[in-house]
């Protein structure tokens, strides 16, 4: 008897790992495409995602518009690195060796996010400060402390700012810090751990988490994926302010939210 079942957990054992490869072989399908080295690397950096395809099994709960949104801005795909601290946001792999974020702890945490924001948004007030050194992050930084009344920080962050109150450009009433890169934006990420000011970053695959309170997997280098993370934030804490009753009242688009610079790639290709 107990042979039997353990022949019987055997066989459950090799269906399951059928069935694992016959879905992942399915998954990398989804991600074939004509795509060479340059464009790949390119991708990595910068640029729109729609060449990779779509995931279609990265999220199964969702409303269909809501996952074709983020799928087609690539807001879950990462880089071909991998850190242990972005390990546990991971789905899978492509067969292209890019690591893809897990959309609903993309979701979940954007929603974390902005409950914590929405405590310290105050218009017109320094309380939250919201940094992006990457030249893709500055518009959407920009229109979300417009929308919403904090500060945006898109040029050079002068040090001391949170912990020299005896320099110009001290901000004294820093409560929260809004990071787009812990790379790019190591500057005032340092900072804040020196002032003791809770920071909340985009977090991709190659990222740490070192300084880091609260972190939101997204795909932080591409323009699409950088103005639909702001987008949804600002429309949520705008909701949690009572400032709309629904997302559809929000007065900004996600075009709003997107930087227009033209990417090197997609200036060359015009010209050929």
């Amino acid at each position: 008897m107990a042979r039997k079942k353990k022949k019987s957990e055997e066989t459950q054992n090799i269906e399951d790992i059928q069935e694992e490869k016959s879905s992942l072989v399915d998954f990398e399908e989804d991600f074939e495409d004509d795509l060479d080295i340059e464009e790949e690397l390119e991708l990595l950096d910068t640029e729109d995602l729609s060449v990779l395809g779509e995931d279609k099994a990265v999220v199964v709960d969702k409303d269909e518009e809501k996952k074709n949104l983020f799928l087609s801005c690539g807001i879950h795909i990462g880089t071909k690195l991998l850190t242990g601290d972005a390990r546990k946001f991971i789905y899978r792999q492509t067969n292209y060796g890019l690591y893809v974020i897990d959309l609903t702890e993309t979701e979940t945490r954007l929603k974390i996010a902005a409950n914590l924001l929405s405590k310290f948004v105050d218009e017109g007030s320094d309380k939250v400060i919201v940094s992006s050194v990457r030249r893709y992050g500055k518009e959407p930084v920009k229109k979300f402390c417009e929308a919403l009344g904090c500060k945006a920080i898109t040029t050079r962050f002068i040090p001391g700012s949170l912990t020299n109150p005896n320099i110009e450009t001290y901000i004294r009433d820093a409560s929260v810090v809004v990071i787009v890169d812990p790379h790019a934006d190591k500057v005032i990420l340092n900072e804040a751990q020196l002032a003791r000011v809770p920071v909340v970053s985009l977090f991709d695959t190659d990222d740490s988490l070192k300084g880091i309170d609260l972190a939101i997997p997204a795909n932080n280098r591409g323009k699409k994926a950088l103005g639909l993370a702001f987008w949804l934030l600002a429309k949520e804490i705008s909701i949690q302010l009572g400032k709309i009753s629904s997302e559809n009242d929000f007065p900004y688009t996600l075009e709003d939210f997107t930087s227009k610079i033209v990417p090197l790639y997609n200036k060359q290709q015009s010209r050929r």
